[in-house]
């Protein structure tokens, strides 16, 4: 595995932009007087507010208490971006690699120029998506930061999920349903199978092997014996999802053709994962539905 190191990175721009510290969701407030008296995202049911109360951080004030990032290559044609000493869920933001432009799906809740310029090295970026609220971090600086002759870089936001922008970055496209190409990009689709947010999404592209890759953010998680997936509204606070959904889910994604599946933190099913998919839904469902009572 190939790994560009990230050097403290001198004050920017972005450095003033206001993140949660819980969820790491970049706000729009100018300044700490105008920030809400709780995260909107932190207050549902699928995230929380630390019992000892809401508080705000900032780009600059993570980088001058040690925080840092690193590219590092998953597999020909993917890679993750991971933040050392951030705040947030600590999501692995991953950038795909096509011919035709780059595409970073899911979004650090940080930002530093090594980090830029270490994109910039693989090609820059012709898109960003979240695949759901959770993962929108400092989409905002990111879109600016790579911003081309075109200006910043789309960000595209699942409709059924919009309301959830804190801060709406400059160049939002809204869309729902499906997109393919998305930003452009020959070969690499997205669609909302929902589930975790009513507008989750996930990405389908192929990998140099010639194997179909599906980046699952929340929709799908995978197990730690990465033999097994699960289907969660809240990760955190152990709310799973019925398994009628888990099973819409699945069947969801018989459109695409994938042999790999990476969820948006370090999970990855390696090989079978459509079939390792549907067995999962099944076994959710025996479990959601009473089937399996009898065992315990």
């Amino acid at each position: 595995m190939d790994v560009l190191p990230t050097a403290v990175a001198a004050p920017e721009s972005w450095d003033g932009l206001i993140l949660c510290a819980t969820c790491g969701v970049e706000q729009g407030a100018a300044g700490p007087g105008e920030l809400p008296a709780v995260c909107a995202i932190c207050a549902d049911d699928r995230q929380w507010v630390p019992a000892e109360g809401q508080r705000w951080t900032t780009v600059g004030e993570l980088r001058d208490s040690g925080a840092g990032t690193e590219l590092a290559e998953l597999e020909p044609g993917l890679w993750t971006v991971r933040v050392r000493g951030g705040v947030g869920i600590g999501q692995h933001a991953k950038v795909l690699l096509t011919p035709a432009g780059n595409l970073m799906v899911d979004v650090p809740a940080y930002i530093d120029a090594a980090a830029v310029e270490a994109v910039r090295r693989l090609g820059g970026l012709a898109g960003i998506i979240a695949s759901h609220p959770h993962m929108y971090g400092a989409q905002s600086a990111w879109s600016e930061a790579l911003a081309g002759p075109d200006g910043p870089v789309p960000v595209y936001i699942s409709e059924p999920d919009a309301g959830w922008l804190a801060r709406r970055p400059a160049s939002v496209h809204v869309w729902s349903g499906s997109q393919a190409p998305l930003a452009g990009l020959p070969g690499v689709s997205a669609s909302q199978p929902g589930g975790h947010f009513p507008g989750s999404v996930v990405v389908h592209f192929t990998g140099r092997d010639g194997s179909g890759i599906l980046l699952s953010g929340d929709t799908v998680g995978v197990a730690r014996d990465r033999q097994w997936a699960t289907f969660m509204r809240s990760f955190p606070n152990y709310l799973p999802l019925s398994g009628a959904v888990a099973e819409r889910i699945a069947a969801h994604l018989d459109r695409y053709d994938y042999e790999r599946l990476y969820d948006n933190f370090s999970g990855c099913l390696p090989v079978n994962a459509a079939q390792v998919v549907h067995r999962s839904a099944a076994r959710h469902a025996d479990w959601a539905e009473g089937r399996m009572d009898h065992l315990t």
